[in-house]
């Protein structure tokens, strides 16, 4: 029966590859496999299972934090900052491109969306940048890296779910992304002076008028102070203890609200569009994770989980060999399945086997979520390629955004290959902030 479990995966593989919805196609093939092996008795602990999501106080921040991102994309903000950062750093060689990775960073802060804030960035600061002369490789890969920061930096939605799978607090997997995202952020600046400095004719410097620099300082306070104070908002209370990550989320989605007020988006038409997105996208997450319990519960009773743990434990080199194995499946698998799917169908899998092997679940769970980043860049799949390579203008060959992603797939590597090799440059400050 067993191996009857792993049938199961093969055929949820063939199904989702064949364009079959993944909810759906979790929960026929958790009531097949279940009702031939199991009897349809078994499924009288689904309901028990199904309250228990329901239910969960901590996945309520979920629509709450989409909701939030919605609106602050509607608000205007990630325009006004792009020109004014861009106003900031255009006298400098590359400036604009380290104005996206800034403003990369401020709209994962805020958002925690990615598809938003690629999508985002690519209608406002690509053309800009092409126009200006930028190399169309550095233009696109600097926009699709610095838009999928959203994946680690905190609010992140992939961290929440991560958080409630594999059960660690979510405030302490935002405290140890925050050093890896800053140091992501810091190595993609790098790289972008590096660059400029090695090749001038592809981050050419701006000008800015007279004028533009009188106002600037006044621009960039207008800018900056807003986002800056939501961000202390939200991720301050849940650091400090002030208050738990569902709490913050509440009042993230307020700030938004005020924020979009004080740019004077805040109208019905944008009201009703944001409540009905976040509707869209909560139910999905929610219908994924109920197929998913139906379907975890059936892998758990055939068995699967203990054909698993065997076959890691029974490999040579223990937990490395693991860890080396799980973040390539991963890394893989992210290029065919969202992140929702890999969270809710292959981490509850693998998660009992890393805490079978004595594997720090925080320590984990960060990987997880830097692997997928990871694979969200990785030509010749990544979604963020696809979410850019959608929204650019026609002029924009696919070759140049796999040539200009290359350089930061290295960099997210290397950070990856340093948490993995250092665990403690992650893990200081959640136990910092736990004395």
């Amino acid at each position: 029966m067993e191996y009857w479990a792993l049938a199961m995966f093969l055929v949820l593989f063939l199904l989702l590859l064949v364009g079959y919805p993944v909810a759906f196609t979790l929960g026929a093939i958790a009531l097949g496999f279940g009702s031939v092996f199991l009897g349809f008795e078994f499924f009288s602990l689904l309901p028990l299972r199904i309250w228990g999501v329901m239910t969960n106080f901590t996945l309520l921040a979920v629509p709450l934090f989409v909701f939030m991102g919605v609106i602050l994309e509607k608000s205007g903000i990630a325009e006004e900052l792009l020109d004014t950062m861009g106003r900031l750093f255009g006298s400098l060689r590359g400036g604009l491109a380290i104005s996206v990775v800034v403003v990369g960073a401020l709209l994962a802060a805020t958002t925690g969306v990615v598809g938003a804030s690629v999508v985002t960035m690519t209608v406002i600061a690509l053309p800009s940048m092409l126009k200006r002369g930028y190399s169309p490789a550095l233009a696109s890969g600097t926009i699709a890296a610095s838009g999928t920061l959203g994946q680690i930096i905190p609010p992140s939605i992939i961290l929440i779910l991560l958080g409630d799978v594999v059960g660690v607090p979510e405030g302490e997997l935002f405290m140890a992304a925050a050093v890896p995202g800053t140091l992501l952020i810091l190595a993609y600046i790098l790289y972008v002076i590096w660059t400029a400095w090695r090749h001038p004719e592809a981050a050419p410097a701006i000008t800015n008028s007279a004028d533009d620099s009188t106002h600037l300082v006044f621009s960039v306070i207008k800018s900056l102070v807003p986002p800056m104070l939501l961000i202390l908002a939200v991720l301050g209370s849940i650091f400090f203890g002030i208050a738990s990550p569902t709490e913050s989320a509440a009042v993230g989605a307020l700030g938004a609200i005020l924020l979009a007020a004080i740019h004077r988006r805040m109208n019905l038409a944008n009201l009703r569009e944001a409540l009905q997105r976040t509707t869209r996208l909560t139910s999905m997450v929610f219908i994924i994770f109920i197929g998913a319990t139906a379907f975890g519960l059936v892998f758990v009773g055939m068995g699967g989980d203990k054909l698993i743990l065997d076959l890691f434990t029974g490999l040579p080199g223990g937990k490395w060999t693991f860890l080396v194995l799980s973040m390539l499946l991963i890394f893989f698998l992210g290029f065919f399945l969202d992140f929702i799917e890999i969270c809710f169908i292959v981490v509850p899998v693998i998660a009992p086997v890393a805490i079978h092997m004595g594997i720090d679940q925080l320590w984990f769970a960060l990987l997880i979520a830097l692997n997928l980043q990871t694979s969200f860049l990785t030509p010749p799949f990544g979604f963020s390629l696809f979410y850019l390579k959608a929204s650019a203008p026609p002029s924009l060959k696919l070759e140049s955004i796999y040539r200009g992603i290359v350089p930061f797939v290295a960099i997210q590597i290397v950070v990856l290959a340093l948490i993995i090799a250092f665990p403690q440059i992650s893990l200081w400050l959640p136990e910092l902030m736990s004395k």
